[in-house]
Protein backbone atom coordinates (compact mmCIF):
# COMPACT_ATOMS: atom_id res chain seq x y z
CA UNK A 1 0.00 0.00 0.00
CA UNK A 2 1.26 3.70 -0.98
CA UNK A 3 1.91 5.89 1.54
CA UNK A 4 3.89 9.37 1.37
CA UNK A 5 6.11 10.55 4.23
CA UNK A 6 8.22 13.01 2.13
CA UNK A 7 9.19 14.18 -0.98
CA UNK A 8 12.97 12.34 -0.59
CA UNK A 9 11.56 9.05 0.73
CA UNK A 10 8.65 9.42 -2.57
CA UNK A 11 11.85 9.49 -5.21
CA UNK A 12 13.34 6.82 -3.40
CA UNK A 13 10.16 4.61 -3.70
CA UNK A 14 10.22 5.89 -7.51
CA UNK A 15 13.43 4.23 -8.19
CA UNK A 16 12.70 1.30 -6.96
CA UNK A 17 8.38 1.00 -8.98
CA UNK A 18 8.47 1.34 -12.83
CA UNK A 19 5.18 2.78 -12.26
CA UNK A 20 5.65 4.64 -9.31
CA UNK A 21 3.64 7.89 -10.25
CA UNK A 22 0.66 5.79 -11.36
CA UNK A 23 0.36 3.96 -8.07
CA UNK A 24 0.59 7.50 -6.35
CA UNK A 25 -1.98 8.91 -8.66
CA UNK A 26 -3.97 6.45 -8.23
CA UNK A 27 -4.14 6.24 -4.61
CA UNK A 28 -4.41 9.80 -3.83
CA UNK A 29 -7.62 10.03 -6.31
CA UNK A 30 -9.57 7.41 -4.07
CA UNK A 31 -8.37 9.12 -1.04
CA UNK A 32 -9.95 12.13 -2.71
CA UNK A 33 -13.01 10.35 -3.30
CA UNK A 34 -13.13 8.80 0.16
CA UNK A 35 -12.79 12.39 2.17
CA UNK A 36 -14.85 14.33 -1.09
CA UNK A 37 -17.13 14.96 2.35
CA UNK A 38 -14.13 17.46 3.85
CA UNK A 39 -14.85 19.63 0.65
CA UNK A 40 -11.11 20.05 0.23
CA UNK A 41 -11.29 20.37 -3.57
CA UNK A 42 -13.49 22.01 -5.60
CA UNK A 43 -12.39 20.28 -9.26
CA UNK A 44 -10.30 16.83 -9.50
CA UNK A 45 -8.06 16.87 -12.56
CA UNK A 46 -8.59 12.92 -12.64
CA UNK A 47 -7.72 12.37 -16.46
CA UNK A 48 -5.06 14.43 -16.72
CA UNK A 49 -3.38 13.58 -13.79
CA UNK A 50 -3.40 9.75 -14.57
CA UNK A 51 -1.79 10.70 -18.34
CA UNK A 52 0.89 13.29 -16.37
CA UNK A 53 1.41 10.51 -14.10
CA UNK A 54 2.04 7.26 -17.07
CA UNK A 55 3.92 10.13 -19.08
CA UNK A 56 6.64 10.73 -16.02
CA UNK A 57 7.09 6.64 -14.95
CA UNK A 58 7.50 6.66 -18.96
CA UNK A 59 10.37 9.77 -18.83
CA UNK A 60 12.09 7.50 -15.76
CA UNK A 61 12.14 4.39 -18.22
CA UNK A 62 13.83 5.94 -21.05
CA UNK A 63 16.57 7.47 -18.50
CA UNK A 64 15.86 11.04 -19.43
CA UNK A 65 16.68 13.62 -16.73
CA UNK A 66 14.31 14.30 -13.76
CA UNK A 67 12.82 17.08 -12.51
CA UNK A 68 13.20 18.03 -8.95
CA UNK A 69 9.38 17.54 -8.40
CA UNK A 70 9.31 14.70 -10.36
CA UNK A 71 5.96 12.84 -9.63
CA UNK A 72 5.16 15.02 -6.81
CA UNK A 73 1.05 15.44 -6.57
CA UNK A 74 0.59 18.90 -6.13
CA UNK A 75 -3.02 20.66 -5.06
CA UNK A 76 -3.24 24.67 -5.94
CA UNK A 77 -5.78 26.95 -4.41
CA UNK A 78 -8.43 28.40 -6.66
CA UNK A 79 -7.11 31.62 -6.88
CA UNK A 80 -3.61 30.53 -8.86
CA UNK A 81 -4.72 30.30 -12.58
CA UNK A 82 -4.11 27.20 -14.51
CA UNK A 83 -4.51 27.70 -18.36
CA UNK A 84 -7.66 25.78 -19.87
CA UNK A 85 -9.25 25.15 -16.33
CA UNK A 86 -11.76 26.83 -14.00
CA UNK A 87 -10.16 29.10 -11.42
CA UNK A 88 -13.45 30.93 -9.46
CA UNK A 89 -11.59 32.63 -6.68
CA UNK A 90 -13.90 30.59 -4.75
CA UNK A 91 -17.25 33.22 -5.94
CA UNK A 92 -20.29 32.89 -7.55
CA UNK A 93 -18.60 36.14 -9.98
CA UNK A 94 -16.23 34.13 -11.52
CA UNK A 95 -18.42 30.33 -12.03
CA UNK A 96 -16.56 28.90 -14.71
CA UNK A 97 -14.51 30.89 -15.58
CA UNK A 98 -11.39 28.91 -17.67
CA UNK A 99 -7.78 30.56 -16.81
CA UNK A 100 -6.41 31.86 -20.56
CA UNK A 101 -2.64 31.09 -19.32
CA UNK A 102 -0.80 29.48 -16.33
CA UNK A 103 0.66 31.07 -13.71
CA UNK A 104 4.45 31.41 -13.12
CA UNK A 105 4.38 29.01 -10.09
CA UNK A 106 2.12 26.22 -12.39
CA UNK A 107 4.69 26.63 -15.28
CA UNK A 108 7.56 26.00 -12.90
CA UNK A 109 5.85 23.41 -11.14
CA UNK A 110 5.07 21.56 -14.68
CA UNK A 111 9.04 22.06 -15.46
CA UNK A 112 10.16 20.36 -12.68
CA UNK A 113 7.98 17.03 -13.00
CA UNK A 114 4.95 18.12 -10.55
CA UNK A 115 1.49 16.69 -11.23
CA UNK A 116 -1.10 18.94 -10.52
CA UNK A 117 -4.22 17.02 -9.03
CA UNK A 118 -6.37 19.65 -8.60
CA UNK A 119 -8.06 22.85 -7.64
CA UNK A 120 -8.51 23.42 -3.60
CA UNK A 121 -11.67 25.58 -2.39
CA UNK A 122 -10.86 28.61 -0.07
CA UNK A 123 -12.47 31.44 1.11
CA UNK A 124 -14.06 34.04 -1.45
CA UNK A 125 -11.72 35.91 -2.92
CA UNK A 126 -8.94 34.75 -0.29
CA UNK A 127 -10.88 36.95 2.27
CA UNK A 128 -11.51 34.83 5.56
CA UNK A 129 -9.79 33.06 8.72
CA UNK A 130 -12.61 30.10 8.34
CA UNK A 131 -13.03 28.89 4.73
CA UNK A 132 -16.55 29.62 5.98
CA UNK A 133 -16.97 32.31 3.13
CA UNK A 134 -16.77 30.50 -0.30
CA UNK A 135 -19.17 30.48 -2.29
CA UNK A 136 -18.96 26.89 -3.37
CA UNK A 137 -19.26 25.01 0.65
CA UNK A 138 -17.45 24.75 3.99
CA UNK A 139 -14.16 22.97 4.26
CA UNK A 140 -13.99 21.08 6.95
CA UNK A 141 -11.10 19.88 9.46
CA UNK A 142 -10.03 16.21 9.31
CA UNK A 143 -9.24 16.07 12.97
CA UNK A 144 -12.67 17.54 14.00
CA UNK A 145 -15.24 18.02 10.97
CA UNK A 146 -17.70 20.21 13.41
CA UNK A 147 -14.42 22.57 13.15
CA UNK A 148 -13.28 25.20 10.87
CA UNK A 149 -10.01 24.67 9.03
CA UNK A 150 -9.07 28.11 8.99
CA UNK A 151 -8.65 30.27 5.77
CA UNK A 152 -8.47 31.52 3.39
CA UNK A 153 -6.15 28.57 2.35
CA UNK A 154 -8.21 25.51 4.25
CA UNK A 155 -9.26 23.56 0.91
CA UNK A 156 -5.31 23.41 0.86
CA UNK A 157 -4.35 23.01 4.22
CA UNK A 158 -6.90 20.05 4.79
CA UNK A 159 -5.98 18.37 1.59
CA UNK A 160 -2.27 17.92 3.35
CA UNK A 161 -3.68 17.22 6.70
CA UNK A 162 -5.81 14.43 5.60
CA UNK A 163 -3.53 12.98 2.75
CA UNK A 164 -5.16 13.90 -0.24
CA UNK A 165 -1.86 15.40 -1.44
CA UNK A 166 2.15 16.00 -0.96
CA UNK A 167 2.04 19.47 -0.84
CA UNK A 168 -0.61 22.31 -1.73
CA UNK A 169 -0.09 25.90 -3.02
CA UNK A 170 -1.94 28.51 -1.17
CA UNK A 171 -2.16 32.26 -0.81
CA UNK A 172 -1.30 34.49 2.25
CA UNK A 173 -2.62 37.91 2.21
CA UNK A 174 -2.13 38.17 6.67
CA UNK A 175 -2.11 34.54 7.54
CA UNK A 176 -4.06 32.82 4.94
CA UNK A 177 -1.43 29.72 5.10
CA UNK A 178 0.28 30.37 8.37
CA UNK A 179 -3.21 29.89 10.42
CA UNK A 180 -5.26 27.11 8.13
CA UNK A 181 -1.75 25.59 8.82
CA UNK A 182 -1.46 25.95 13.03
CA UNK A 183 -5.54 24.45 12.76
CA UNK A 184 -4.78 21.39 10.80
CA UNK A 185 -1.20 20.68 11.90
CA UNK A 186 0.87 21.08 9.22
CA UNK A 187 3.47 23.04 7.94
CA UNK A 188 2.69 26.55 6.16
CA UNK A 189 5.56 28.59 4.77
CA UNK A 190 5.41 32.31 3.65
CA UNK A 191 8.11 33.64 1.79
CA UNK A 192 9.55 37.27 1.56
CA UNK A 193 6.85 39.45 -0.21
CA UNK A 194 8.74 39.28 -4.24
CA UNK A 195 10.48 36.18 -3.53
CA UNK A 196 7.44 34.06 -6.12
CA UNK A 197 6.06 35.60 -8.80
CA UNK A 198 2.34 36.75 -7.63
CA UNK A 199 1.80 36.55 -11.65
CA UNK A 200 -1.65 34.69 -12.52
CA UNK A 201 -2.47 34.73 -9.00
CA UNK A 202 -6.01 36.85 -8.39
CA UNK A 203 -5.66 39.24 -6.51
CA UNK A 204 -6.55 40.17 -3.42
CA UNK A 205 -4.39 43.23 -1.91
CA UNK A 206 -1.52 43.85 -3.81
CA UNK A 207 1.17 44.93 -1.98
CA UNK A 208 0.42 41.95 1.03
CA UNK A 209 -0.48 38.79 -1.40
CA UNK A 210 2.28 36.38 -1.55
CA UNK A 211 2.01 32.37 -2.88
CA UNK A 212 2.90 30.20 0.05
CA UNK A 213 3.31 26.74 1.04
CA UNK A 214 1.88 23.89 2.59
CA UNK A 215 3.79 19.98 3.72
CA UNK A 216 4.18 17.86 5.88
CA UNK A 217 7.79 18.35 6.66
CA UNK A 218 10.17 21.64 5.91
CA UNK A 219 12.42 19.97 3.99
CA UNK A 220 9.74 19.33 1.46
CA UNK A 221 8.63 22.99 2.38
CA UNK A 222 12.42 24.02 1.31
CA UNK A 223 12.34 22.33 -2.06
CA UNK A 224 9.35 23.51 -3.10
CA UNK A 225 10.00 27.30 -2.40
CA UNK A 226 13.42 26.52 -4.62
CA UNK A 227 11.80 25.03 -7.21
CA UNK A 228 8.63 28.28 -7.46
CA UNK A 229 10.96 31.20 -6.58
CA UNK A 230 12.73 33.71 -8.67
CA UNK A 231 12.59 36.27 -11.51
CA UNK A 232 10.11 36.60 -13.74
CA UNK A 233 9.66 39.34 -16.11
CA UNK A 234 5.90 39.07 -16.00
CA UNK A 235 5.77 40.68 -11.78
CA UNK A 236 7.46 44.18 -11.62
CA UNK A 237 7.55 43.30 -7.95
CA UNK A 238 9.41 40.25 -8.03
CA UNK A 239 12.78 40.35 -6.04
CA UNK A 240 15.83 39.75 -8.31
CA UNK A 241 18.44 37.61 -5.62
CA UNK A 242 19.35 34.38 -6.42
CA UNK A 243 17.32 31.34 -5.22
CA UNK A 244 19.79 29.71 -2.68
CA UNK A 245 19.31 25.90 -2.35
CA UNK A 246 17.25 26.23 0.22
CA UNK A 247 16.65 21.84 0.66
CA UNK A 248 20.30 21.55 0.89
CA UNK A 249 20.91 24.53 3.20
CA UNK A 250 19.48 22.60 5.78
CA UNK A 251 21.81 20.30 6.40
CA UNK A 252 24.56 22.76 8.02
CA UNK A 253 25.54 22.03 11.37
CA UNK A 254 23.57 22.70 14.30
CA UNK A 255 23.96 26.17 15.73
CA UNK A 256 23.01 28.89 18.58
CA UNK A 257 20.03 31.37 17.58
CA UNK A 258 19.17 34.52 19.49
CA UNK A 259 15.34 34.82 19.31
CA UNK A 260 13.28 37.58 20.22
CA UNK A 261 10.05 37.51 21.35
CA UNK A 262 7.20 40.31 21.19
CA UNK A 263 6.22 40.38 25.18
CA UNK A 264 2.84 41.91 24.57
CA UNK A 265 2.12 39.13 22.31
CA UNK A 266 2.51 36.61 24.67
CA UNK A 267 0.73 38.43 27.28
CA UNK A 268 -2.26 38.76 24.94
CA UNK A 269 -5.45 38.54 26.91
CA UNK A 270 -7.13 37.05 23.70
CA UNK A 271 -4.27 34.37 23.90
CA UNK A 272 -5.04 30.78 24.76
CA UNK A 273 -3.68 30.56 28.40
CA UNK A 274 -2.87 26.60 27.78
CA UNK A 275 -0.89 28.23 24.29
CA UNK A 276 0.98 30.77 26.32
CA UNK A 277 2.00 28.19 28.57
CA UNK A 278 3.49 25.69 25.88
CA UNK A 279 5.17 28.02 24.16
CA UNK A 280 6.60 29.75 27.59
CA UNK A 281 7.71 26.42 28.19
CA UNK A 282 9.08 26.16 24.93
CA UNK A 283 11.82 29.66 25.58
CA UNK A 284 12.69 28.33 28.73
CA UNK A 285 13.58 25.22 27.05
CA UNK A 286 15.47 27.01 24.09
CA UNK A 287 17.11 28.89 26.46
CA UNK A 288 18.74 26.22 28.62
CA UNK A 289 19.69 24.09 25.03
CA UNK A 290 22.30 27.74 24.96
CA UNK A 291 20.11 29.95 22.24
CA UNK A 292 19.57 33.57 23.43
CA UNK A 293 16.06 34.33 23.50
CA UNK A 294 14.44 37.45 24.69
CA UNK A 295 11.31 39.81 25.42
CA UNK A 296 11.43 42.69 23.30
CA UNK A 297 8.58 45.81 23.99
CA UNK A 298 5.79 45.64 21.16
CA UNK A 299 3.43 48.89 22.28
CA UNK A 300 1.64 48.67 18.87
CA UNK A 301 0.06 45.15 18.54
CA UNK A 302 -3.21 45.99 18.85
CA UNK A 303 -3.24 48.20 15.96
CA UNK A 304 -1.66 45.95 13.04
CA UNK A 305 -5.13 44.60 12.92
CA UNK A 306 -6.80 48.04 12.30
CA UNK A 307 -3.71 48.83 9.95
CA UNK A 308 -4.24 45.66 7.96
CA UNK A 309 -8.19 45.88 7.28
CA UNK A 310 -7.79 49.55 6.04
CA UNK A 311 -4.60 48.74 3.65
CA UNK A 312 -6.09 45.44 2.38
CA UNK A 313 -9.59 46.10 2.33
CA UNK A 314 -8.56 49.36 0.30
CA UNK A 315 -6.27 47.29 -2.43
CA UNK A 316 -9.55 44.93 -2.64
CA UNK A 317 -11.77 47.76 -3.49
CA UNK A 318 -9.83 48.63 -6.29
CA UNK A 319 -8.76 45.43 -7.44
CA UNK A 320 -12.46 43.82 -7.53
CA UNK A 321 -13.48 46.65 -9.69
CA UNK A 322 -11.99 44.51 -12.71
CA UNK A 323 -15.22 42.15 -12.02
CA UNK A 324 -17.92 43.71 -13.56
CA UNK A 325 -19.76 41.37 -15.40
CA UNK A 326 -18.89 42.78 -18.73
CA UNK A 327 -16.25 40.63 -20.33
CA UNK A 328 -16.62 37.40 -18.38
CA UNK A 329 -18.29 36.33 -15.19
CA UNK A 330 -21.27 36.21 -13.54
CA UNK A 331 -23.81 38.43 -14.88
CA UNK A 332 -27.57 39.04 -13.17
CA UNK A 333 -30.60 38.91 -15.49
CA UNK A 334 -30.91 42.18 -17.07
CA UNK A 335 -34.56 44.12 -15.92
CA UNK A 336 -33.47 47.19 -17.87
CA UNK A 337 -30.84 48.33 -20.42
CA UNK A 338 -29.18 50.51 -17.82
CA UNK A 339 -25.70 49.63 -17.65
CA UNK A 340 -25.19 50.56 -13.64
CA UNK A 341 -27.86 48.57 -12.63
CA UNK A 342 -26.27 45.87 -14.39
CA UNK A 343 -23.35 46.32 -12.45
CA UNK A 344 -24.82 46.47 -9.21
CA UNK A 345 -27.32 43.53 -9.74
CA UNK A 346 -24.53 41.54 -10.88
CA UNK A 347 -21.76 42.67 -8.00
CA UNK A 348 -24.44 42.17 -5.60
CA UNK A 349 -25.66 38.84 -6.82
CA UNK A 350 -22.24 37.36 -7.68
CA UNK A 351 -19.80 38.84 -4.16
CA UNK A 352 -20.74 37.08 -1.16
CA UNK A 353 -21.21 39.32 2.08
CA UNK A 354 -18.10 39.38 3.23
CA UNK A 355 -16.46 40.58 -0.16
CA UNK A 356 -19.19 43.10 -0.29
CA UNK A 357 -18.02 43.82 3.38
CA UNK A 358 -14.61 44.44 2.59
CA UNK A 359 -15.42 46.67 -0.65
CA UNK A 360 -17.27 48.84 0.94
CA UNK A 361 -14.65 49.04 3.73
CA UNK A 362 -12.17 49.94 1.27
CA UNK A 363 -14.33 52.45 -0.51
CA UNK A 364 -14.88 54.23 2.75
CA UNK A 365 -11.34 54.52 3.61
CA UNK A 366 -10.71 55.56 -0.40
CA UNK A 367 -12.59 58.70 -0.23
CA UNK A 368 -12.38 62.23 -0.25
CA UNK A 369 -13.50 63.11 2.89
CA UNK A 370 -11.85 60.20 5.15
CA UNK A 371 -8.41 59.32 2.93
CA UNK A 372 -6.10 61.04 5.12
CA UNK A 373 -8.22 59.67 8.14
CA UNK A 374 -7.85 56.45 7.45
CA UNK A 375 -5.62 55.09 4.58
CA UNK A 376 -2.59 57.94 4.96
CA UNK A 377 -2.63 57.25 8.86
CA UNK A 378 -2.50 53.59 8.31
CA UNK A 379 0.56 53.79 5.70
CA UNK A 380 2.76 55.80 8.40
CA UNK A 381 1.62 53.34 11.45
CA UNK A 382 2.71 50.66 8.37
CA UNK A 383 5.92 52.74 8.00
CA UNK A 384 6.44 52.26 12.16
CA UNK A 385 6.05 49.17 11.81
CA UNK A 386 8.56 47.97 9.18
CA UNK A 387 11.05 50.27 11.15
CA UNK A 388 10.47 47.90 14.40
CA UNK A 389 11.21 44.93 12.07
CA UNK A 390 14.49 46.63 11.33
CA UNK A 391 15.39 47.36 14.47
CA UNK A 392 14.37 43.77 16.09
CA UNK A 393 16.62 42.26 12.96
CA UNK A 394 19.67 43.86 13.69
CA UNK A 395 20.21 42.33 17.23
CA UNK A 396 17.96 38.93 16.75
CA UNK A 397 18.03 36.70 14.01
CA UNK A 398 14.21 35.27 14.43
CA UNK A 399 11.08 36.01 16.02
CA UNK A 400 8.76 33.32 17.63
CA UNK A 401 5.43 33.81 18.53
CA UNK A 402 1.67 32.52 18.68
CA UNK A 403 0.36 31.58 15.04
CA UNK A 404 -3.11 32.23 16.45
CA UNK A 405 -4.73 33.08 19.73
CA UNK A 406 -6.74 30.09 19.44
CA UNK A 407 -7.32 26.39 18.24
CA UNK A 408 -9.70 25.49 15.26
CA UNK A 409 -12.80 26.65 16.34
CA UNK A 410 -16.61 25.26 15.50
CA UNK A 411 -18.06 25.71 12.41
CA UNK A 412 -20.20 28.65 12.47
CA UNK A 413 -18.96 30.08 15.44
CA UNK A 414 -17.73 33.17 14.95
CA UNK A 415 -19.99 33.99 11.81
CA UNK A 416 -21.78 36.69 13.27
CA UNK A 417 -19.29 38.19 15.26
CA UNK A 418 -16.59 39.89 12.67
CA UNK A 419 -14.47 41.81 15.19
CA UNK A 420 -13.83 37.88 16.96
CA UNK A 421 -12.76 37.01 13.57
CA UNK A 422 -10.66 39.43 12.32
CA UNK A 423 -8.56 39.09 15.49
CA UNK A 424 -7.66 35.77 14.97
CA UNK A 425 -4.95 37.64 12.35
CA UNK A 426 -3.59 39.29 15.52
CA UNK A 427 -0.31 37.22 15.26
CA UNK A 428 0.10 36.87 11.31
CA UNK A 429 -0.30 40.22 9.81
CA UNK A 430 2.48 41.64 11.02
CA UNK A 431 4.81 39.82 8.58
CA UNK A 432 2.24 40.74 5.50
CA UNK A 433 1.99 44.50 6.74
CA UNK A 434 6.32 44.30 6.81
CA UNK A 435 6.82 41.56 3.87
CA UNK A 436 9.24 39.48 5.85
CA UNK A 437 9.14 35.26 5.36
CA UNK A 438 7.06 33.66 8.25
CA UNK A 439 5.97 29.86 8.87
CA UNK A 440 4.08 28.01 10.94
CA UNK A 441 5.69 24.86 12.53
CA UNK A 442 3.44 22.02 14.05
CA UNK A 443 4.47 21.47 17.55
CA UNK A 444 2.25 21.35 20.05
CA UNK A 445 -1.00 19.68 20.62
CA UNK A 446 -3.96 21.10 22.97
CA UNK A 447 -5.40 19.60 25.93
CA UNK A 448 -8.54 19.93 23.46
CA UNK A 449 -6.82 17.29 21.05
CA UNK A 450 -6.64 20.10 18.17
CA UNK A 451 -3.19 21.20 17.23
CA UNK A 452 -1.25 24.27 17.25
CA UNK A 453 2.23 25.55 16.64
CA UNK A 454 5.01 28.07 16.33
CA UNK A 455 5.42 31.01 14.15
CA UNK A 456 8.62 32.14 13.00
CA UNK A 457 9.60 35.10 11.27
CA UNK A 458 12.96 36.13 9.86
CA UNK A 459 14.49 39.40 8.35
CA UNK A 460 13.68 40.00 4.28
CA UNK A 461 14.65 37.35 2.05
CA UNK A 462 16.51 35.05 5.28
CA UNK A 463 14.12 32.19 4.21
CA UNK A 464 17.21 30.17 4.60
CA UNK A 465 17.87 31.20 8.23
CA UNK A 466 13.95 30.79 8.80
CA UNK A 467 14.04 27.52 7.48
CA UNK A 468 17.17 25.84 9.23
CA UNK A 469 15.52 27.21 13.08
CA UNK A 470 12.48 25.28 11.70
CA UNK A 471 13.79 22.40 10.37
CA UNK A 472 15.98 21.99 13.97
CA UNK A 473 12.44 22.90 16.49
CA UNK A 474 10.75 19.96 14.69
CA UNK A 475 12.95 17.29 14.65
Amino acid sequence: MFSFQSINKYHSFLKENVDGCTIAVDHYLKEIEKKKHLHSFLEVFAEEAILRAKELDEKRKLGKPLGRLHGVVVGIKDVICYKGHVVSAGSKILENFKSIYNATVVEKLLQEDAIIIGRQNCDEFAMGSSNENSAYGVVRNAIDESRVPGGSSGGSAVSVQAGLTMISLGSDTGGSVRQPADFCGVVGLKPSYGRISRYGLIAYASSFDQIGIFSKTVEDAALCLEVVSGVDDFDSTVSEKPVPAYASELKIAPRKYKIAYFRQALEHPGLDPEMKATITQLINQLKLDGHTVDPIEFDLLNHIVPTYYVLTTAEASSNLSRFDAVRFGYRAPLVNSDLNDMYKASRSAGFGKEVQRRIMLGTFVLSAGYFDAYFTKAQQVRRILLNKSIEVFAQYEAIISPTVPSTAFKIGEKSDDQVAMFLADIYTVFANLVGIPAISIPLFTHSNSLPFGLQIMTNHFEETALLQLSDRLMN
